[in-house]
């Protein structure tokens, strides 16, 4: 019978956020396999706990991930922790998981501390649909195809992101989005200096300037306004005639009584106004 991976939630920052389901696997499994062990012996000695451990990061996960497999597969319990947070979050445990999956070995999740969704509960933005991201990837045409994405995006977006790339970080925002687009900063998440900032993108770029940005930061931005995706949305018909925004719904598929109401709901007329036009055409 094969063993089990257990993903282990730690604490982002205050000791306390840990569970006592995680300590008590901790102690239980047979190996911990931890993204920086001596990061993570902080933790585990704190706790008392003394199951061996082994290295699990995004350096080694290709040669890494299959030996643990093969050990899970052999009856082996494995519990994978990060250096802080949920794992498979910004990190490899992704990877493993999907190995773990393909190899028909369980996996379950221990619940616990995790920055994005801390970061969004105390943000004030909205929180019924959003977007996580993560951090911006560092290639530069992969950053500029987020960034685009970004641009258009309708909820609410997570990121994360080091102190000293933050300046740089909210610049690209402000040529995305604007300066004038919500945002809330939160840093050091649970720790004694955790800060949260309802701000302006633009607002944040000259308090960053002022005051170098220190900690660990996630940052809550608003999606795009309705307001503004409806003025898009008129905007890209206005120069269309009544009848080649009918055909351009018919194009799609749609039978021209079909057609005619998406135009009428699309310009706010009745279907009445958008027949006369193309009985006028």
């Amino acid at each position: 019978m094969s063993g089990t991976l257990y993903l282990c939630a730690t604490p982002i920052g205050n000791l306390e956020d840990i569970t006592l389901r995680v300590l008590r696997i901790l102690k239980e499994v047979d190996l911990i396999a931890a993204e920086d062990t001596r990061t993570s012996g902080h933790l585990l000695n704190h706790f008392d706990i003394h199951t061996p451990t082994t290295s699990y990061h995004k350096f080694n996960e290709h040669e890494k991930g299959p030996e643990l497999v093969d050990r899970l597969l052999a009856g082996t319990n494995i519990a994978l922790i990060t250096d802080a947070g949920t794992p498979a979050i910004s990190d490899p445990g992704e990877s493993l998981v999907r190995l773990c999956i393909e190899n028909h070995v369980q996996v379950t999740s221990l619940p616990g501390a995790n920055a994005c969704i801390t970061a969004l509960t105390l943000s004030g933005r909205s929180t019924r649909r959003f977007v996580f991201e993560g951090f911006l990837p560092t290639d530069k045409k992969e950053r500029g195809e987020v960034l685009e994405q970004i641009k258009s995006e309708r909820r609410t977006i997570v990121l994360y992101e080091a102190p000293h790339r933050l300046v740089k970080t909210l610049t690209l925002l402000a040529g995305t989005v604007g300066e004038d687009r919500g945002i809330t900063l939160c840093r050091e998440l649970t720790k004694r200096f955790e800060t949260v900032t309802v701000t302006t993108v633009g607002e944040a770029i000259a308090a960053a300037d002022v005051t170098e940005p220190r900690g660990e930061y996630v940052l809550v931005l608003d999606g795009k306004p309705e307001a503004e995706v409806e003025a898009e949305r008129r905007a890209a018909f206005e120069t269309l005639s009544i009848a080649d925004h009918v055909a351009s719904f018919e194009a799609q598929g749609m039978s021209r009584k079909e057609a005619m109401k998406a135009v009428a709901v699309a310009r706010g007329i009745s279907r009445r106004d958008v027949y006369r036009e193309l009985l006028e055409k």
